[in-house]
Order: C-alpha cells, then structure tokens, then sequence
C-alpha cells in the first residue's frame, strides 16, 4: 500500500493559503512564509528529507494548473520534473496536462485516490492543494502530514482542515523540531 503525505507552509492558525505569493495566489498576505521573517537555512531541511520519499506527485486542479506554470522549467523543482504526477479534478480536460512534466494521469475520484492507494509504489506527496487534502483527509486517505508551521496569524484564508463535524482523526507525532526564527518541523501519521 502506497502512503498519502500531505507537505505544506501553514500559519499557527491553520492556514496554508497563498504561501509563497506567486501566481495565482490571492490572499492579501501571500507570500507569507517569506516576509518578515529571518531566513534559517535548516528550517527549510524537510523539504530536501521529502525529496528522498516522494515517488510522485498529487494536486488538485488549481494547484496543478498553478504549478505546472512554474515548475518544470524551475531549476528549484528540477528534481521532481520526471516524477509521475496525479491530479484529481472533475473538470480538467486530458489536453491541459502539461507537455514535459513527467507522466500525468487524471483521477476523477475520492475512490480513484483509493485505489492508486493499493497499487504498488512508495509515497506520494501532495502539495498545496487545500481543497483536496482536505476532502482526502474526511475519507482517512492521508497518511501523514509533514507541516512547516510559521509563527504567523492569518484569519482568513484556505485552511487545511476542515471545520465540518466529523469524526476524530488521532496523529501520532512522528518528528518535531523548533528554529530559531520560530517555524516549527511537525510530522504527523494519521492513526488507524
């Protein structure tokens, strides 16, 4: 069985959106994870620790087309450009995916997500993407949450979990790390 992670930037207020303030990125904060904020090299090392796990790729929609803008030709993503990439929309026609991009298949469904789940493979990470992690999470398809959490306040904006009754999800912290710039490392397991 594959293991659904979902990596992101979130405010203490659980907020993840517009982190990096590019592109189709509207909160009237965006680029938080950026300003204002001291710049700590080692913060940022589980985004290097994830490359290592992540045999491929899942977006929603939005974020696929956001993505798919920047990264292939992004020396930063460069890593994850042959990677097989899953993205889960209803609307998205098979002629927008991205030429060059590695392979891209479309899931129509919560039980497409399911079953790609039972396949064989390693992990498969999800970025950005609040809407669906958000949906995946209500049907217990993610596995772990690797959180960079920033010392910021938000209000507004994509939260990453749902405020719908539901029934309790218990995590088990698996690593945590604080830096002294005041972003938190949490990676959490869902537990079954």
């Amino acid at each position: 069985m594959r293991e659904l992670v979902y990596t992101g930037f979130m405010s203490l207020d659980g907020v993840v959106d517009s982190p990096g303030g590019g592109p189709g990125e509207e909160h009237r904060s965006g680029g938080w994870v950026f300003k204002d904020l001291e710049f700590v090299p080692d913060a940022w090392s589980l985004k290097g620790e994830e490359l290592a796990d992540t045999t491929a790729l899942m977006f929603g929609r939005r974020s696929y087309e956001a993505f798919a803008a920047v990264w292939p030709g992004s020396e930063d993503h460069a890593d994850y450009k042959e990677l097989p990439k899953y993205v889960v929309s209803t609307t998205l026609p098979d002629d927008a995916l991205v030429d060059g991009w590695g392979p891209t298949t479309i899931l129509r469904s919560t039980e497409d997500v399911a079953a790609l789940k039972e396949g064989e493979g390693g992990a498969i990470f999800i970025h950005g993407s609040a809407e669906l992690a958000r949906r995946l999470s209500d049907a217990g398809l993610i596995d772990r949450y690797n959180l960079l959490v920033f010392p910021v306040l938000l209000g507004a904006g994509k939260s990453l979990f749902g405020r719908s009754d539901r029934d309790k999800h218990m995590l088990k912290l698996r690593e945590s790390e604080s830096y002294p710039n005041g972003i938190l490392k949490l990676v959490y397991g869902v537990e079954r």
